[in-house]
């Protein structure tokens, strides 16, 4: 698979680095945009200050730029909190988007966008304080109306980022999970 891999608010952070690296280990092409320029931040309030500055326009902007000269390929989104968001955004607006896979984050989905059957997985920690249970019901009846094919996976006690080794949020159960999951669901497309 062709897979496009984007941070959270943290910045390009070792973590994407390491992740991207596993994908590749498995067999698939990765390529890890730096959205932020080479900024990366310690904090979540760090990191939002700084997306707010750029603002969500640039970022998608900046996104798609990343994007564009692979797209033809079929690429699976894929993305870490706010890159979550940004891959779930370029996903549902590709019509050759082969998969998404969400980790630690969704976003607000248009009106009328389809996704016919797009395969979608997302790993979230439970209880989110980003990724509340109102709205992960909300966004799984929202992104069923696209048409995408969803699954989620839940992981109790874990935080935010716990896929993360260098975060506070790290849960090396949870992690080592869902990458045994998102591993299968990629040879599956």
């Amino acid at each position: 698979m062709n897979i496009m891999l984007f941070h959270s608010t943290h910045g390009l952070r070792p973590a994407v680095l390491q992740a991207a690296d596993r994908l590749r280990a498995a067999g698939h092409e990765v390529w890890t945009p730096d959205l932020f320029e080479g900024r990366t931040f310690d904090t979540v309030e760090e990191g939002m200050e700084h997306k707010e500055k750029i603002g969500k326009e640039e970022l998608l902007r900046r996104a798609v730029l990343a994007a564009a000269p692979y797209s033809e390929r079929g690429l699976v989104y894929a993305g870490f909190s706010l890159g979550a968001s940004i891959a779930q955004t370029l996903a549902l607006g590709d019509d050759k988007a082969r998969g998404l896979l969400l980790l630690h984050g969704t976003s607000d989905i248009a009106p009328g966008v389809t996704a016919d059957e797009l395969p979608v997985q997302l790993h979230v920690a439970e209880p989110d304080p980003f990724e509340t249970d109102d709205w992960l019901s909300a966004w799984y009846l929202q992104m069923g109306r696209t048409g995408a094919d969803v699954e989620v996976y839940r992981y109790a006690g874990a935080g935010h980022l716990y896929t993360d080794p260098d975060l506070p949020d790290y849960d090396e159960e949870a992690a080592e999970a869902t990458w045994r999951v998102a591993l299968g669901f990629l040879d599956s497309l």
